[in-house]
């Protein structure tokens, strides 16, 4: 969080007052009044999980249909002493309609017992929230869907035999197949996802609108993402330039050195065959691949002025460096851990299935059933037993590698020319890999790294580059592929 009180960009004249329900009282007792608001923003102490603005305008069309519900909302962390992320607050907005005023209400740890279980139900909410965002836009957006233009490109503008062809080559490995497969199964009408998740049969509608609001390639790299969502600042005197938000962050720590890692190898590799930028600039396969990817590709958003343009070695790096970053490592770490997160689906339920039972105005009977049997209320909210049972199967066919799959760094995927200067770098690429294996497997067994290493909590594996065990299963593999 870097403002306060927290606002909504929406109309409040179609969607009611953009205040947030979110006080700084509320906040400063629930974090035991050990500091302001102020103090805990500007020490970079509170954090959101923001589905507001995003979801807010679907609410009305998904409560429409049948045996869902939705919310816009917002849910507060403190970053805690030992680096851990504690739970302050969660609110729920249901928008303006022709009939209804706007409704909200905040949530809060309780003592009370009626007031508990009303947490609970809150929680399972954000949860369907979080994992209808992840598997929508997370996960399908920003890799399956946002790599098929630089595939598609490079087949069409890159001869077999340039370069940059080779190298993107093992990158989009399968990837087209998944997809088709995916709006034939998943995300087609009536498809898994529209069954199982929450926003249901507007699931692809959501997802374009935030590929609109959202995405943009220059923030698609690791560190541009992370300082995006002010998880870090840029820091020369910092490792890997950046100063993180929250130091134990498994996601940044482990990620920045496979980010590096590629980078290093991107760079020596582009610098063999581009040594100036007149010999990027006039590369004309190579322009006509970035050309297409913007007009073609990204249509909508070919006049925007953050694309990076391919007139140095330097650029160029960069860019490859992004788009293998997506299709590789960013795409390990949103996909081959969700059936170990979201398997047991109380922990991460994909869709809500009922109001919270004090949503004004109050349905006496609802709310009579809630005080009578509040556990038989949460187990009613949660995923039917079919939808979770779907779901399960899903997040374990996708968190599957393949028998054949090949991976980052891997012999299978050895530069196809036997140029000294390519296959040293290359080798170097895996070696370094290989040791950041050893660094990952050492920050699992340190206890000091509470965010993943303790009772109860996972140990952060997703970015071992050659894992045979673990939440993966097997390393990162080089395409966007199961």
């Amino acid at each position: 969080m870097q403002e306060f009180p927290l606002k909504s960009k929406l109309d409040p004249a179609v969607y009611g007052p953009a205040e947030s329900a979110i006080t700084a009282d509320l906040l400063e007792e629930q974090m035991r009044r050990v500091m302001t608001v102020e103090e805990a923003i500007s020490q970079k102490r509170l954090f959101m999980l923001d589905f507001h603005d995003l979801f807010l305008p679907y609410v009305h069309k998904i409560r429409s249909l049948k045996h869902t519900t939705m919310y816009g909302s917002r849910t507060i962390f403190f970053l805690t002493d030992d680096g851990t992320l504690r739970l302050l607050a969660s609110e729920r907005t249901r928008p303006a309609s022709p009939s209804q005023p706007q409704w909200r209400q905040v949530f809060t740890p309780s003592t009370d017992t009626t007031k508990s279980w009303l947490w609970r139900m809150a929680k399972a909410h954000v949860r369907a929230h979080d994992a209808g965002h992840h598997e929508l836009i997370t996960h399908w957006l920003r890799t399956h869907c946002a790599v098929e233009p630089y595939i598609i490109a490079a087949n069409r503008q890159l001869s077999e035999m340039h370069p940059i062809y080779q190298l993107l080559h093992p990158h989009f490995r399968y990837t087209m197949r998944i997809n088709a497969l995916a709006r034939s199964r998943l995300i087609s009408a009536a498809g898994i996802i529209e069954l199982s998740f929450s926003p249901q049969k507007y699931s692809m509608e959501l997802s374009s609108v935030a590929y609109d609001k959202l995405w943009r390639f220059d923030t698609e790299a690791l560190p541009a993402d992370l300082v995006r969502r002010g998880m870090a600042e840029e820091d020369p005197t910092a490792e890997h330039g950046l100063r993180l938000a929250i130091e134990d962050y498994p996601f940044a720590n482990d990620g920045l050195l496979i980010w590096d890692a590629i980078k290093t190898w991107v760079q020596a590799y582009v610098a063999r065959f581009y040594p100036d930028a007149d010999s990027v600039a006039g590369d004309e396969e190579l322009q006509a691949f970035w050309t297409e990817v913007r007009t073609k590709g990204h249509g909508d958003k070919k006049d925007a002025p953050w694309w990076p343009k391919l007139d140095s070695p330097e650029s160029l790096a960069h860019t490859l460096t992004t788009i293998v970053w997506v299709a590789a490592a960013h795409h390990a770490a949103v996909n081959f851990g969700q059936y170990d997160f979201g398997g047991y689906f109380p922990n991460r339920p994909s869709i809500a299935r009922t109001v919270m039972p004090v949503e004004e105005p109050v349905d006496g009977a609802a709310m009579e059933r809630f005080l009578d049997n509040p556990d038989q209320a949460l187990r009613e909210c949660f995923p039917s037993q079919v939808q979770a049972t779907v779901v399960m199967a899903v997040l374990d066919v996708l968190s599957t590698h393949s028998t054949d799959e090949e991976y980052l760094g891997g012999e299978q995927t050895r530069p196809w020319n036997s140029d000294a200067a390519v296959q040293a770098a290359y080798a170097g690429f895996t070696a370094r890999l290989k040791e950041i294996e050893g660094v990952i497997d050492g920050r699992n067994k340190d206890r000091k790294l509470k965010n993943r290493c303790g009772a109860g909590i996972l140990p952060y594996q997703l970015m071992k580059p050659f894992s045979d065990a673990g939440v993966t299963g097997m390393g990162i593999p080089n395409s966007t592929s199961i």
